[in-house]
């Protein structure tokens, strides 16, 4: 973990409520897909746990959902610095994708599938994305994963654009060696009841600090309580404690 100024080079909408932000600077921490950042804002005593969609050299991208008055704030933002802790928590393991490996995001979940994608793709792995939403107008990114070379399948709920339900119902005949997914947990649930081969699930939680140190995004895994936030937020499907019930 560091703590970093990072400049806004960009903060533009790309959908319904959803911004695309971009910050420069120091993002050397910044080492492995699903990891996040945590921005902190004037006025608020918490920071803003945020998923990293891409990244380079010099800069991290982030995209996110105007929910609350930190995000309404954060999206009026169009210069100046941001005090950001960055490398916060494992990402996802690349090494277990086998050769099909399967990307599914919901919503909020979206974005950390973009970098995992662009990373799996260097390997030369044929990679699938479902992307969910509830509604057409809501739906972002589409067209990045399509540009990766990615066999891109878009839900929603609806039936306003693409397969009409959830990603569950569009995974149920793919063949895939592996799987990576991110989004609500009834939706991690549900991905954890159809999918057919080992995975990882990255979990959307409410964080203190964002590092470990407070204990408030605390779950109980096989090996015992892990936190969210510096233990996850990916956990590996057979260390899920709530596969029991599902």
């Amino acid at each position: 973990m560091k703590q970093v100024f990072l400049g806004i080079a960009e903060n533009i909408p790309i959908a319904k409520n959803v911004m695309k932000l971009t910050l420069k600077g120091d993002v050397s921490d910044i080492t492995n897909p699903g990891q996040f950042i945590n921005i902190k804002l004037d006025g608020f005593y918490l920071r803003r746990p945020i998923s990293v969609f891409d990244k380079g050299e010099d800069w991290v991208g982030v995209i996110y959902k105007i929910v609350g008055n930190g995000t309404e704030q954060l999206s009026l933002l169009k210069g100046g610095k941001l005090d950001v802790l960055t490398g916060l928590g494992n990402g996802y393991d690349l090494n277990c994708a086998g050769e099909t490996p399967l990307l599914l995001g919901g919503g909020a979940g979206v974005p950390p599938m973009y970098w995992l994608a662009k990373e799996l793709k260097k390997r030369r792995k044929k990679v699938t994305a479902i992307l969910g939403f509830n509604k057409k107008e809501e739906i972002f990114c589409e067209k990045d994963f399509v540009e990766l070379g990615v066999d891109t399948i878009i839900t929603t709920v609806d039936g306003s654009y693409g397969v009409k339900g959830f990603v569950t119902d569009a995974m149920k005949d793919l063949n895939y060696s592996y799987f990576y997914v991110c989004g609500p947990e009834p939706m991690l649930k549900a991905v954890y009841k159809t999918s057919n081969t080992e995975g990882e699930f990255s979990f959307e939680e409410r964080m203190g600090c964002g590092f470990g140190a407070c204990m408030g995004c605390s779950c109980k895994t096989i090996h015992g309580s892990k936190r969210i936030c510096k233990d996850g937020p990916v956990l590996k499907k057979e260390e899920i404690l709530w596969r029991i019930s599902v």
